[in-house]
């Protein structure tokens, strides 16, 4: 949704205190404008904590407010929290995707958070061979009847299938996870390559700038593993109703020295285990 620019105002001051996941504003508001900035990061997950100590918009835990203070502010707009931060993938997103993915005939390709195909579709449409994860009942349904899939799991991709539960590993993984939680998608995602496979994901840019651990962590696994972060165009997801900043993050497992738990990294973990085993 977009954010008053009041809000975004109130949102880049710099007398606003973010620590944490709290976001607190030591100065008082007219009460109009107070209404509308608390309506907002509500709407972004917050909730009020009158005590004395506290007197801040506490979020859940996973969530760095400082990075959604940013991302807010650079796109003048909020991912809601009733939407689960979903936008389809707009055709040319998914063209460069599948520009960069090189799927040919007969290549198995797994598209978690499937939405109603946008990729999955063209994928399929290339000869590719998909298996799509899909949490809403509704977008579930309409990828099994239209894009052309081998298999829909239906549920949340972070729980409902696991690495293991698939003999091999895919030779692509293609996914536009929700931005709140793309960085849990994508290192999920990671554990379904084969060895010589490639994941193209889209995320939020943030990850690019964000100086938590888990993003630190992640940008190295990029640098190690000869892939890249690509920026998109700041209008890329205009059509889907936003213009949240996004990129592609590109992963290959198909080189020397790869250090990303992927499919076959899971399968060798009972293996080490058994040797410690009494």
């Amino acid at each position: 949704m977009k954010v008053p620019p009041d809000v975004l105002e109130v949102l880049a001051d710099p007398r606003l205190v973010v620590g944490g996941n709290n976001i607190q504003i030591p100065w008082e508001l007219s009460k109009r404008l107070y209404e509308m900035t608390n309506k907002t990061l509500k709407a972004a997950g917050g909730t009020w904590n009158s005590a004395k100590k506290v007197r801040a918009h506490v979020f859940p835990a996973d969530v760095d407010a400082a990075d959604l203070v940013r991302q807010i502010v650079l796109s003048g707009e909020l991912v809601s929290g009733s939407d689960l931060g979903w936008f389809p993938t707009p055709p040319p997103v998914v063209h460069r995707m599948l520009e960069h993915a090189g799927i040919r005939p007969g290549m198995t390709v797994l598209e978690p958070s499937a939405g109603i195909g946008s990729i999955a579709g063209p994928a399929a449409g290339r000869g590719g061979v998909v298996d799509c994860v899909e949490l809403d009942e509704r977008r579930a349904s309409v990828l099994e009847e239209r894009c052309g899939a081998r298999l829909v799991h239906r549920g949340d991709f972070l729980t409902c299938v696991k690495p293991l539960d698939y003999a091999q590993g895919f030779q692509r993984v293609l996914m536009n996870p929700p931005f709140r939680s793309a960085l849990a998608h994508v290192n999920h995602a990671l554990g379904f390559l084969g060895d010589d496979a490639l994941l193209v994901a889209v995320m939020s840019a943030s990850i690019t700038w964000s100086k938590d651990q888990d993003s630190r962590d992640f940008r190295q696994l990029v640098d190690l593993n000869d892939g890249e972060i690509i920026r998109l165009d700041h209008d890329a997801f205009k059509p889907a109703g936003t213009t949240w900043p996004a990129v592609l993050a590109v992963i290959p497992t198909g080189h020397d020295g790869c250090t990303v738990r992927n499919h076959s990294w899971h399968l060798a973990q009972p293996k080490q285990l058994g040797l410690f085993a009494a």
